[in-house]
Order: structure tokens, then sequence, then C-alpha cells
């Protein structure tokens, strides 16, 4: 099958935003991502774009710019997404001077983690810890 992978299954969470490249900036500054890929319409409008942090990637795109998935997300949101960090304290330190919504500074879980949850500029909610959860790699 054209496009299939082979071995363990991989997830990618997938946002849609309304300023599809005000979010990448956002994130790319205030959270440390890196831009993978970007493909832009003539007008601009983020098409899909792929961003990493570590061995993560999260794929986005422009609310409005029609096919079957834009239709079906409808007006979804906001989502949240877990990214595992190695010092939640540094990277929260990063957020919060980029002016990032903190809605919980880094805290210790009873779980053995520790984390900290932001707000981006149209609502979705990143956590940010050390949490792996258990079929991670596997």
């Amino acid at each position: 099958m054209a496009g299939a992978t082979t071995g363990a299954p991989t997830m990618y969470p997938t946002v849609l935003y309304r300023d599809a490249q005000a979010a990448i900036e956002q994130l790319t500054e205030a959270f440390g991502f890196t831009v993978g890929a970007k493909y832009e319409g003539e007008d601009g409008m983020v098409l899909h774009a792929e961003l990493s942090y570590g061995n993560g990637v999260v794929m986005l795109g422009s609310k409005g710019r029609g096919g079957i998935f834009d239709a079906a997300m409808g007006d979804a949101g906001p989502a949240g997404v877990y990214v595992v960090v190695e010092d939640p304290d540094a990277h929260f330190k990063r957020a919060e001077q980029a002016g990032v919504e903190i809605l919980m500074p880094p805290t210790d879980q009873d779980y053995g983690s520790r984390d900290y949850m932001a707000r981006d500029a149209e609502g979705n909610i990143w956590s940010f810890g050390t949490y792996a959860p258990s079929g991670a790699g596997a």
C-alpha cells in the first residue's frame, strides 16, 4: 500500500487555527518548537505545517481552508497536547517570558511527573512535563 509505514504505530496530534501563521510564531518562539514543514496557499494561508519538539511532531493548519478534515473539525477546540520536556522549569520560564498565559506553574504531581500548563493564543491547552506514557516508544 502506498504511503504505508511499518513498525510501531505513531500518533501525531493535529490542531487547526484561525491564524496558523501566528500560532507557528508562538509555538516556535514561546515553546521552542521547530518548523519541519510548512505548506501555504497562494494567499499565505497555512495548508499544512509540521512542528517538532524532540522526537514528537504536531501537525497544524488553518481553519477555513476547505476540505474534508476542515469540515469535520468545524469549530472544534480547544485541544490539549502534552509534550515531554527535560527541564519543565526552564521551559516554563521561556514561555512565561514570551507572555504566554500560564494556567499552572511547574508542579510536582502525585504520579511522579513535574508539569506546567499553558494556553495558546487560540485557547488550546499545552502541558509540558517529565511524564512519558507507559506506551511511549514501545
